[in-house]
């Protein structure tokens, strides 16, 4: 009957509509440091068999096919894209971005995850301790901690993450910490918090933490930063083919309940 073709319509405008929703935020988005683009992943749902493949039939013969009818679609979840994002050179000094794998690590409220979430971006800043945190409105604190002396009068972040200072009144520079990088098996497994932060969950497994540039970790590039990886031509397009699938869902509405118009005049007739 026309009213499956009804809830199946009405199915498919659902997961589109958060479709679209996906695409506006990957929008939004296209200037943030180190953000990640997710995509909406759709499957179909259940199924009215009415004739099983392979039964036999009045003739004695094997139904080479079935008969089923479908009940729309649903979507099985938003996937990240962790494909790395342009890099923005900014000469700052405490910008620093990551090529290659893995994330910095940052102080969360014990109640986000377990107390530390992780981040592809690097805009550092220092706040009135001296210590290094995520240029941020919460200004969040990087782990391991960092402090940077007050009479610092320049700073080098290597590729290992190694940080050193040269203070006022002597020419070599001392180390006074060590930036480190976690990587996970699953990095799309990761919940997204806001704040440009990512929390680890059961599906991403836990965190592998090191120095950046051993075990498939990226090495770091002091004065850049890593940009959004949104592609506003590819954003587009989808949302395109989404307004397009949209409007012929909704004429499937519109035609089942013509339909169904057609049958209710009949009975009165």
């Amino acid at each position: 009957m026309a009213t499956i073709a009804l809830h199946s319509a009405a199915s498919a405008m659902t997961a589109l509509n958060t479709s679209l929703d996906v695409t506006a935020n990957n929008l939004a988005n296209l200037s943030t440091t180190g953000f990640k683009s997710s995509r909406v992943n759709f499957q179909d749902v259940l199924y009215m068999q009415r004739a099983q493949p392979g039964v036999e039939n009045a003739n004695g013969d094997q139904r080479t096919m079935g008969l089923s009818v479908g009940l729309g679609t649903r979507v099985s979840g938003t996937q990240l894209n962790f494909q790395q994002g342009g890099t923005l050179q900014t000469g700052r000094k405490l910008d620093v971005t990551i090529d290659g794998a893995g994330f910095f690590r940052v102080t969360v409220d014990a109640s986000i995850g377990d107390g530390t979430a992780y981040t592809r971006a690097g805009n550092f800043a220092l706040n009135s301790q001296g210590q290094l945190v995520l240029g941020s409105d919460q200004g969040r604190r990087i782990e391991p901690p960092v402090t940077i002396p007050d009479n610092a009068t320049g700073i080098q972040i290597d590729s290992t993450g190694r940080i050193s200072v040269t203070v006022t009144g002597t020419i070599d520079p001392q180390e006074v910490g060590q930036l480190q990088t976690a990587v996970f098996i699953n990095p799309a497994g990761l919940s997204q918090v806001g704040e440009n932060l990512y929390t680890q969950t059961a599906a991403s497994g836990p965190p592998i933490v090191g120095n950046p540039g051993t075990d498939q970790r990226g090495k770091l590039q002091q004065g850049a930063l890593e940009g959004s990886n949104v592609d506003p031509t590819e954003e587009l397009i989808g949302m395109i083919k989404t307004q397009r699938a949209f409007e012929m869902n909704s004429n499937a509405i519109r035609t089942a309940d013509s339909m169904l118009q057609t049958v209710s005049n009949l009975r009165r007739g």
